[in-house]
């Protein structure tokens, strides 16, 4: 009897682990459709939605998990639904507010899965999903390009108001979405862990050239301070001399072939004439009582009469455009309480952010990589809103769920944060033995 029960129990085992293997994988593949999809934006709903929901509940089964170092986020986020919800109780019956609301929550339910699925098997998953995302910023990005050179020959496909926009309604959000992936493939480049530095080079090099085309003034800016801050965090992390030198020649030839690029664009007479108006500070719909700006002044004032906001997108019935500050657009959809819990949470996330750059952890390398294009939105949220951009919510997971491997992991020995991404370092919660260097394609 003994020696039936030993027999069979070795082939149970066996039976079982090619079902958890064959699951794992479909898991991982939902997962990179499910980021790759993100650059689908040409309405409200897109691939990622409908694939949203299927890859979280199967994660949900092989297990996620919420540390400790993440509460933070969840109780932030779980206010400010809070006081959403309670600024739409007089609007129940209207549809639009009630759909934005709910359209809020699903995405704070993404941001809650992106924080406890990265924190588990962090190297592996990272490595993931920013080569998904990369994957999509260059295949928009390349998109856009055609549409805006009109080599497909139809009108306003990947193409609008002039400007390149890609696989997204918006040429705005267009270009600053496409901020992470050149991160991603500079932070390859500098540091040498690109497998295919010329593959990388070539991706690089299409996602730069959409975020010009897009001509948002926003996206120019704020990609110019997420790659400084970038590239001044993996200077300021090296103690390596061969390193720092390699960080310096390459900014200083990459600043060289951006220029002579840009100077190439600018040789096409439209090109030309679109970024002398896009250059400038303002817009013709920025300025005056009824702009941008005079809408802003007015609706403070009255913000400081309504404890409870305007109720959730009221903002437009008022001015008739949308508040483009995702700040007042907080106060005015969710009152003095949503407002400040919108600041508090991009205080908190901020003081995260910057303290997983100057902390040496086995996560810093991500941090050099996630947290810059994060804040970019951040400060991008003083002229636009934010609050329904897919990826921004899968950013402000990722930074929360570094900081909770940082928590876990301690204070490493000085030389730690010198391990790029996937090079081998094994992180806590981590299975199996390390792995080698990132392999960093784009194909």
């Amino acid at each position: 009897m003994a020696h039936s029960v030993a027999a069979d129990a070795p082939s149970g085992i066996a039976s079982g682990i090619p079902l958890r293997i064959a699951v794992e994988a479909l898991a991982k593949a939902l997962f990179a459709a499910f980021i790759f999809f993100a650059c689908f934006a040409f309405s409200d709903t897109s691939p990622y939605d409908a694939v949203a929901i299927p890859t979280i509940l199967l994660w949900l089964c092989l297990g996620v998990r919420l540390h400790r170092g993440m509460v933070p986020l969840l109780a932030l986020l779980l206010l400010y639904l809070a006081a959403i919800v309670c600024a739409l109780l007089p609007y129940l019956n209207e549809e639009f507010p009630v759909t934005w609301t709910i359209q809020l929550i699903y995405l704070t339910i993404t941001c809650i899965f992106f924080a406890m699925f990265f924190a588990d098997d962090t190297r592996a998953r990272m490595d993931l999903a920013l080569k998904a995302y990369t994957a999509s910023c260059v295949f928009s990005a390349a998109l856009g390009i055609v549409g805006y050179l009109q080599w497909l020959g139809i009108e306003d496909l990947f193409y609008k108001y002039d400007r390149a926009s890609g696989t997204f309604q918006d040429p705005n959000v267009f270009g600053s979405f496409l901020t992470l992936g050149a991160l991603y493939l500079m932070h390859g480049l500098l540091t040498g862990t690109a497998r295919r530095p010329l593959v990388s080079l070539a991706g690089l090099l299409i996602i730069v050239a959409g975020i010009f085309l897009s001509f948002s003034r926003g996206s120019w800016g704020g990609s110019a301070v997420a790659v400084i801050l970038m590239v001044g965090s993996v200077y300021a992390g090296s103690t390596s001399i061969r390193l720092r030198r390699r960080i310096v020649l390459f900014t200083l030839a990459t600043l060289v072939l951006g220029t002579v690029a840009v100077i190439g664009l600018l040789s096409v007479d439209h090109v030309h004439k679109m970024f002398e108006t896009r250059a400038a500070l303002t817009q013709d719909y920025d300025q005056g009582e009824t702009g941008r700006f005079g809408n802003q002044i007015r609706g403070l004032a009255m913000l400081l009469e309504r404890p409870f906001g305007m109720g959730p997108m009221h903002w437009r019935l008022v001015f008739g455009l949308e508040p483009h500050n995702s700040y007042i657009g907080s106060f005015a959809n969710g009152g003095w309480l949503g407002g400040a819990v919108f600041i508090g949470l991009v205080l908190t996330t901020s003081f995260v952010g910057f303290r997983l750059l100057a902390r040496p952890s086995p996560v810093r390398a991500y941090a050099q990589i996630v947290w810059p294009a994060l804040l970019m939105f951040f400060l991008q949220a003083f002229q636009i809103d934010i609050e329904k951009w897919r990826h921004v919510y899968m950013m402000l997971g990722m930074v929360w769920a570094l900081e909770a491997v940082r928590l876990r992991a301690g204070r490493p020995r000085p030389g730690a944060l010198e391990t790029p991404p996937a090079s081998g370092h094994r992180f806590p919660g981590t299975s199996g033995a390390p792995r080698g260097p990132r392999r960093e394609s784009v194909t």
